[in-house]
């Protein structure tokens, strides 16, 4: 864990459990396929945090798991706390803020297209914005950084609909803010079935149909 760096990233996780994550994917390819691709996004989130040299939080949907992907050595661990996604990236950000952090960022942990580079590039951004908005193809977002705290990001949003960048770019208008490179967060069948990094799991989902 870095603890030198002014910098944070917070990285929004749920629990991997069966039957609890990926729920409209799951629609599809059935709760254990949906499950394994989650791990799999997981592993992915990992491998592109790790190595940013600044301060990385893991904070948990339901309860925090000491022994699993999220190695202490790199991620502190924390637990979401608000009654909907904007009440608890706020409190996130409230709290990274009251800790001295002077940029933050906040991403999922589903977005196979995000690289390293990307999170590194949101970084390198806020040096001269104030805001840095990563949209994703849903219409929402699949990262979200600033120097200062401000509230309208949080509240008066549906969250998970095609509304969210609309409604969040509003509240930016008159900030002074950057726009990344568009991206696709894994929430639907549609979001992974042209992509070859999740054909094995197709495939495995196919072959347990098939003999069941």
């Amino acid at each position: 864990m870095n603890l030198v760096s002014k910098n944070l990233l917070l990285i929004f996780t749920r629990n991997p459990q069966l039957g609890k994550c990926k729920t409209r994917l799951a629609n599809t390819v059935g709760d254990k396929t949906a499950l394994n691709i989650y791990k799999f996004l997981l592993e992915h989130t990992v491998s592109i945090t790790k190595n940013l040299n600044v301060a990385k939080q893991v904070w948990y949907s339901e309860e925090i798991w000491e022994n699993d992907i999220w190695s202490p050595q790199f991620y502190d661990k924390r637990l979401q706390v608000g009654a909907h996604l904007g009440l608890r990236m706020a409190h996130a950000f409230e709290e990274g803020f009251s800790s001295g952090f002077d940029k933050i960022i906040v991403i999922g942990s589903d977005l196979y297209d995000l690289s390293q580079a990307d999170i590194e590039e949101a970084f390198a951004r806020l040096e001269d914005h104030d805001f840095v908005v990563g949209p994703a193809e849903d219409g929402g977002y699949y990262l979200l950084g600033m120097k200062f705290l401000k509230p309208d990001l949080f509240h008066h949003k549906s969250w998970g609909s095609p509304t969210v960048l609309k409604d969040t770019l509003g509240d930016l208008q008159h900030e002074k803010h950057a726009i990344l490179a568009l991206r696709n967060d894994v929430d639907r069948f549609e979001d992974i079935k042209n992509n070859d990094a999740f054909k094995p799991f197709l495939n495995t989902n196919k072959n347990d149909a098939e003999t069941t």
